[in-house]
């Protein structure tokens, strides 16, 4: 077992680049299966979520090639075949192979989403997308059936607005007969991202980024380049990191529009925030003002910097209160920071964070972005060693993280149990 060791205390310091989207290259390799030739993905993140996709593309007859951050995958052998069980349970947004293999082949059968295990991910938004263009959706034995003798366009009046849905939707009804229009649909850049993809590819899709999505169905999508936006939550993580520790940090390739829920609260907080074009510079301070702050779907402030914010406002002065109002259950870093000597108590979806000195722990991460705030928080300790398990949820969302961390001049180390 590995485990991350953080001997904290020391302000980050230099310069980070930013990976590929996490969010959008989970979408945008399924996407990939819907072309009729090679379609080429840049910028695409090394991490462990990517690698399983590229199993089961390889699994169903794609020709899969990395060269760096760039995948090659060649889509014309693949053949539709059931994945009820393998490395589909591995990740939480294997639902995508529903709406890329549905509209591809208008049948598919995929096991029930694995990944992180915060809470459940309900699908009932993507089945009733599914079943609004004429698809046959049962769950048999812990895996999704999905048939239609031919897919048509419809109105998809979404009771949620949710990312997966929206996005699962948009993959099916692009080789659907006829108009679909997605209403209250998520307005995420990722979901700006896997549409910009599949015009490249051919289809015709306006409105993504809006609450309404017309999508025209085509027969046929082609292979296409595309590079992925830059990771905004991988890159407030750092910008986290970098205002946690009293740093000294700019964020490069990033896009700042994105970040600006995340950037406001930070200067609320008396962070110094300068953008530029294509980057964020974080400067520290030695007093932090406490803050409210709630989760709510973009371009509110994000659910995923939740927990990596729980340790930065572990920092500022008196009491802040953080709300999720995305899921209701995202609080298992909370005993690990109590474990490091944080003073937060949860109350339904707020965490109640009263500020102070937080020290060194043995603690465990329970999801990706709870790993992020363990870490966080282990920077900022300044005697002693926190230990952080519970790695492969970090891989999840966060190549790089030691190397990058070191090059800010934090001392950070794997170490295997």
């Amino acid at each position: 077992m590995e485990k991350l060791m953080i001997t904290g205390g020391r302000p980050l310091q230099g310069t980070v680049s930013i990976s590929g989207a996490k969010n959008s290259a989970i979408a945008l390799i399924p996407a990939a299966i819907l072309a009729e030739s090679e379609v080429i993905l840049d910028n695409l993140p090394l991490l462990s979520d990517v690698a399983v996709y590229s199993e089961i593309l390889e699994e169903l007859g794609a020709t899969v090639a990395w060269e760096g951050s760039q995948m090659k995958i060649d889509p014309s052998s693949i053949k539709s075949i059931p994945m009820p069980n393998g490395p589909v349970k591995k990740l939480r947004a294997s639902y995508y192979m529903m709406g890329a293999m549905l509209g591809r082949f208008k049948e598919a059968i995929i096991g029930l989403p694995g990944g992180c295990n915060f809470e459940p991910r309900p699908i009932d938004q993507h089945i009733k997308g599914f079943e609004a263009l004429g698809a046959t959706v049962t769950n048999e034995h812990g895996a999704i059936h999905l048939y239609a003798k031919e897919l048509r366009g419809n109105k998809i009046y979404l009771d949620v607005s949710s990312v997966g849905a929206t996005i699962n939707i948009m993959l099916a009804a692009a080789r659907a007969k006829g108009a679909t229009i997605i209403e209250n649909a998520a307005k995420e850049p990722e979901i700006i991202d896997v549409a910009t993809l599949l015009n490249s590819m051919g289809a015709i899709i306006k409105g993504a980024g809006t609450e309404t999505i017309r999508i025209e169905g085509v027969s046929e999508l082609h292979g296409c380049r595309h590079s992925i936006i830059p990771d905004r939550i991988q890159a407030g993580t750092y910008m986290i990191a970098a205002a946690a520790t009293r740093g000294n940090v700019l964020i490069d390739n990033v896009i700042p529009k994105h970040m600006e829920a995340l950037t406001a609260k930070m200067q609320e907080m008396g962070i110094g925030i300068e953008e530029y074009d294509e980057s964020i510079r974080v400067l520290g301070a030695s007093r932090y003002e406490h803050v409210d702050v709630k989760a709510l779907v973009y371009p509110g402030f994000a659910t995923d910097l939740q927990s990596p914010m729980t340790s930065l406002l572990t920092q500022a002065q008196g009491v802040s209160v953080l709300s999720d109002f995305v899921y209701s259950n995202r609080f298992k870093h909370v005993p690990e920071l109590v474990r490091m000597g944080a003073k937060i108590r949860v109350e339904g979806r707020s965490a109640i964070i009263e500020g102070g000195r937080l020290n060194a722990a043995k603690v465990k991460a329970a999801d990706l972005r709870a790993g992020a705030a363990l870490v966080i928080a282990g920077l900022t300790v300044s005697e002693g060693v926190t230990e952080v398990t519970g790695v492969e949820y970090i891989d999840r969302g966060y190549d790089h993280l030691v190397s990058n961390l070191r090059h800010l001049g934090a001392d950070v180390w794997r170490q295997t149990e």
